[in-house]
C-alpha cells in the first residue's frame, strides 16, 4: 500500500511540515520506498516533483522541505509499488489536461479488473491500475460534459464514478481539477482542519514541533488529509468506507451514500 497526503486551504499555504512527516516514511520510518511524488497548484496547472526512489533519501524531496512553496491546493504521493514496475512513469500523481484545468490524481490500494473498464481520449503512460482508473474517470466526465460543469454537478459525478471503482477493490485516491480537492476512502483515510485559535503540533515520524499561531492569520483554514495520521497531538478525523470529500478553500463537505452532508466545522 502506498500513502497519500492532500491539503486544501484558503490563502496560499506551504506544507513543507506535513511533506516532511510523509518522506520519511517512504522508505524510513515506513516501506513505501519505490517512488513519491508532489504536485503544488498554481491557479489551474500544477508545479510538480516525481522521483522512482526513496523520498526519505532524495536529495530533492530534502530540498522542497527547505523550500517554502505556497499554494492552496496540494497533494503527495509515496508508493510501494504492486502493479506496475517501479519507474517515472508510473509515479504518482499523475497530471492530464481537462476543459482547460490541469487535473492531478494519486492513489493507494489495487483494482481488479480496472483494465477491463475501456478508455476513450485518454491513455496511460505507466502500466499501474491507478493512472488507468484516473484516464478511465477523466473519460467518463469528458463525455459526460461538454464543458466544465458547476462544483456541484461536478461533485455528484466524480462520487459516481468514485463508487464504481470501489466496487472492484481498495480505491484511495485524491484528485484535483484546480478548484476543488476530491478524497475517497476506500479502506483508510483521516483528515484535520486547523484554524483559529490555532495551536501547536508535533509530527509522528520526526522531532519537528510548529507553532501554528506563529505561522498563520485569524483567517486562515487549511485543511490537510492523510492515509494516516501526520501529527501526534492533534484530533484526526477518520472517514468510512466509500466516503467522499469535497475539500475547497480549507472547508470540507462529506458525500455518503452519494448524498451531500453538512459542512464540517
Amino acid at each position: 500500500m502506498c500513502e497519500l497526503l492532500g491539503m486544501s486551504a484558503n490563502v496560499p499555504t506551504d506544507i513543507r511540515f506535513s511533506f516532511a512527516g510523509l518522506a520519511r516514511r517512504g522508505g524510513e520510518t515506513g516501506p513505501h520506498a519505490d517512488g513519491w511524488g508532489i504536485c503544488f497548484y498554481e491557479g489551474r496547472t500544477t508545479r510538480g516533483f516525481l522521483e522512482p526512489e526513496p523520498s526519505s533519501s532524495s536529495q530533492l524531496a530534502r530540498l522542497l522541505r527547505d523550500m517554502p512553496i505556497k499554494s492552496c491546493i496540494v497533494l503527495g504521493h509515496v508508493r510501494r509499488a504492486n502493479r506496475g514496475r517501479v519507474s517515472l512513469a508510473n509515479t504518482h500523481p499523475f497530471s492530464r489536461e481537462l476543459w482547460g484545468r490541469r487535473w492531478t490524481f494519486a492513489h493507494n490500494g489495487q483494482l481488479k479488473g480496472v483494465k477491463r473498464l475501456p478508455l476513450s481520449a485518454f491513455t496511460p503512460i505507466g502500466t499501474t491500475d491507478s493512472e488507468h482508473a484516473f484516464c478511465w474517470m477523466l473519460g467518463r466526465l469528458q463525455v459526460r460534459f461538454g464543458t466544465l460543469p458547476r462544483p456541484a454537478i461536478l461533485d455528484s459525478a466524480v462520487a459516481e464514478l468514485c463508487a464504481e471503482l470501489h466496487g472492484l477493490g481498495v480505491f484511495n485516491m485524491l484528485m484535483s481539477d484546480s478548484r476543488t480537492l476530491y478524497a475517497h476512502c476506500g479502506k483508510r483515510l483521516c483528515y484535520l482542519t486547523r484554524r483559529a485559535p490555532f495551536g501547536k503540533a508535533t509530527l509522528i515520524d520526526e522531532d519537528w514541533t510548529i507553532d501554528f499561531a506563529r505561522e498563520t492569520s485569524a483567517s486562515d483554514v487549511v485543511t490537510v488529509i492523510a492515509t494516516q495520521p501526520l501529527t501526534r497531538d492533534e484530533r484526526w478525523t477518520n472517514l468510512e468506507r466509500g466516503d467522499v470529500l469535497t475539500l475547497r478553500e480549507g472547508s470540507v463537505r462529506l458525500l455518503r451514500d452519494g448524498h451531500a452532508q453538512p459542512p464540517v466545522t
